[in-house]
């Protein structure tokens, strides 16, 4: 075997002929001097033998990669590769994650992060945990299994069992999943859906799937929607209306299509139904609501907790005081730190890496708009076009304007806070925002399909972001803190300046109306104005008729859109002032205008999203400028819909006033 070894013809390939070059023949082989080896390099060689000889010094080329800073975060960094070093796509769920500018690879032996991240005694607590992990997920699996049967023995009576339980299957699937891959479980799902959904399929010809599934969403809605009894104001009637609004907005925006032609009516025929059904879990059955009342339970306690620090700064009476100041924005603070927290530890990326996978899967659209879409409730519409960072130059048109879509369809988790501490009903805030997911990809790809080649198609990828990453855990929640005071400071001062502005509008419609009589009860403003625009809007939305419900309702939705959010919910809570005219608004009504205020459409945010954008890629600027408007009639009409469908199947809607 030595002999041969020795002859370049020879193959070392099984299987593969020997090569009859001359060239390759080892006895045609030349040898010359090392020109570069010191006069000690040669020092017992043996001749006849291979060796290995090093040396320094022999080439004068700075080296490309800049040394580390003994400062920076490579520890972190390097924790994360190690992280993802085996990267499984069954327990990843499709995801990859991708290290940007990382040092951690190809380091030398003389980087001083790498010595310190070998020292045994800075990292004995982690390889004594990695030698006995099994044991400590033993410990917690029974600690948490021991808590949940108690809870269950001696709360079965007095507390909902639903949270506890799966709050337990959670933590204790993670656990198993630690040790087990989870192919053990994705294999015979792809068994049974291969063998009855797939099968299923195939015997249906090609050109009759789309009309089938349409006809599918279509017996699904108006089951779901005309089968449960009336009440209230809940009428057959009105929930006829509310589908003919719905139908209406489909209908305009598949008219307005920039390619009829191009439509991938998967996409839209899955994003409505999914958006259906949420609605359905959370409206209609009880798990789904006591699941949504515990989340939004979560995010009133964040007020509480917001509000220690509050009195521990000024005095105990301070957050008694109703005032936006005091009430709204130290939440808001806390929150996003908090998000930051997250964000550094990985959950929030856990948790928005699944959302994508879902819709990627499901509706069929590209891994960066999946990406987005599912981001956007959670941390903004900023921030999620920065998860996507180094794609945003290689979007498409189309995937940009889904991308601005996705971000005017929601709104953040940081605002969100905000509004259930005026007195919105988290519940209905909650589920709108993941009802906009689906609509805000079925509307965006019905407004503008896909014509071009995506670059993530195929995939999900979220890639790490090492220029803003934190060193520690405390320096994410101190980043956190600070990144809190400007959005807060922005939301204050914006605030501020809308409702100063608005009020001069007003001061000059009403100057100039009463040279022409209209004064008194119906002054002329901007609100009496935006309230008869939007009136057909209302209308089909299913309002109540009773009163002066759809003025007022389409007041609300063209302050949305021509201040802010913000706005237009501080004028719903003025309800409690019995003097407002929104005091006698219906439960109905109410409901509907919550979940058709609760987006981020509006003329402020279109500055918000081109400027990010811009900022991002600035050889995109002009098409972002170019399908902005697009993309906010888009994001106003996708919260609309989540707004119909709530009209369609809300029984209870005092509940959720």
């Amino acid at each position: 075997m030595a002999d041969l070894s020795r002859e370049h013809n020879s193959s070392p390939m099984p299987g593969v002929v020997r090569n009859e070059d001359p060239a390759l023949d080892i006895a045609h082989e030349h040898q010359h001097p090392h020109l570069h080896h010191g006069g000690g390099a040669e020092k017992g060689h043996i001749h006849g033998h291979d060796h290995m000889a090093y040396s320094t010094g022999t080439t004068h080329e700075p080296s490309v990669i800049p040394k580390a800073d003994p400062n920076d975060d490579a520890l972190h960094r390097r924790k994360q590769a190690e992280r993802h070093a085996d990267h499984d796509i069954e327990k990843t769920g499709g995801l990859e994650y991708e290290e940007k500018g990382s040092f951690s690879k190809g380091r030398s032996s003389s980087d001083p992060a790498i010595v310190e991240e070998e020292d045994p005694k800075r990292h004995w607590i982690s390889d004594q945990y990695k030698k006995y992990r099994i044991f400590v997920h033993i410990f917690v699996g029974m600690l948490f299994t021991g808590w949940w049967i108690a809870s269950v023995v001696v709360h079965r009576h007095d507390k909902n069992w639903v949270i506890p339980f799966l709050f337990w299957l959670a933590i204790m699937l993670r656990l198993i999943f630690f040790h087990v891959p989870i192919t053990i479980v994705t294999k015979p799902m792809h068994f049974v859906w291969n063998n009855t959904g797939v099968r299923i399929t195939s015997y249906v010809p090609e050109k009759w799937r789309l009309p089938a599934g349409a006809l599918i969403t279509i017996a699904t809605i108006l089951v779901g929607s005309f089968a449960s009894k009336e009440s209230a104001d809940n009428t057959r009637a009105n929930r006829a209306i509310s589908l003919f609004g719905l139908v209406v907005f489909l209908t305009c925006f598949w008219g307005t299509s920039r390619n009829r032609s191009k439509i991938n009516w998967h996409t839209v025929i899955v994003g409505m139904l999914t958006q259906f059904i949420i609605a359905l879990f959370v409206l209609r059955t009880q798990a789904g609501y006591d699941i949504f009342t515990f989340i939004s339970e979560l995010a009133r306690l964040l007020l509480g907790f917001a509000n220690k620090g509050v009195i521990f700064l000024t005095d105990d009476t301070v957050p008694a005081l109703p005032w936006f100041f005091t009430g709204v924005v130290p939440p808001i603070i806390f929150f996003v730190s908090f998000v930051q927290l997250l964000y550094y530890w990985g959950v929030l990326q856990w948790f928005i890496g699944k959302f994508a996978v879902f819709f990627f899967w499901s509706m069929r659209v590209s891994g960066a708009e999946a990406v987005v879409a599912s981001a956007s409730p959670f941390i903004g519409q900023g921030e999620s076009a920065m998860l996507i960072r180094p794609f945003v130059a290689h979007l498409t048109k189309a995937e940009l304007h889904q991308v601005m879509t996705s971000g005017f369809a929601t709104i953040a988790g940081s605002v969100l806070v905000a509004y259930i501490g005026m007195g919105i009903n988290p519940q209905a805030l909650i589920s709108s925002c993941v009802m906009s997911i689906p609509a805000s990809l079925a509307i965006s790809k019905l407004r503008y399909p896909e014509e071009e080649e995506t670059l993530t198609a195929g995939r999900v990828v979220i890639p790490d972001d090492d220029e803003h990453k934190a060193a520690n855990a405390l320096h994410a929640f101190a980043n956190g803190a600070w990144l809190g005071l400007k959005i807060a400071g922005m939301i204050v001062t914006t605030l501020l300046c809308i409702i100063a502005l608005l009020n001069l509008v007003d001061g000059l419609l009403t100057w100039w109306g009463r040279y022409i009589n209209l004064d008194g009860e119906y002054d002329l403003t901007l609100e009496l104005l935006l309230g008869y625009i939007c009136y057909p809007i209302a209308f089909l939305l299913g309002v109540s008729r009773q009163g002066q419900d759809l003025l007022l309702v389409g007041r609300l939705i063209g302050i949305k859109v021509i201040a802010n959010e913000f706005v237009a919910f501080s004028t719903l809570q003025a309800a409690d002032n019995p003097k407002s005219p929104y005091h006698s608004l219906s439960p109905r009504s109410r409901l509907i205008a919550t979940y058709a205020v609760c987006g981020f459409g509006n003329i402020g945010s279109l500055g918000t999203q081109i400027g990010v954008l811009s900022q991002i890629s600035p050889g995109r600027s002009g098409d972002v400028s170019r399908l902005a408007l697009s993309a906010l009639i888009s994001g106003v009409i996708s919260t609309l819909t989540s707004a119909s469908i709530a009209g369609l199947i809300i029984t209870d809607q005092r509940q959720f006033s």
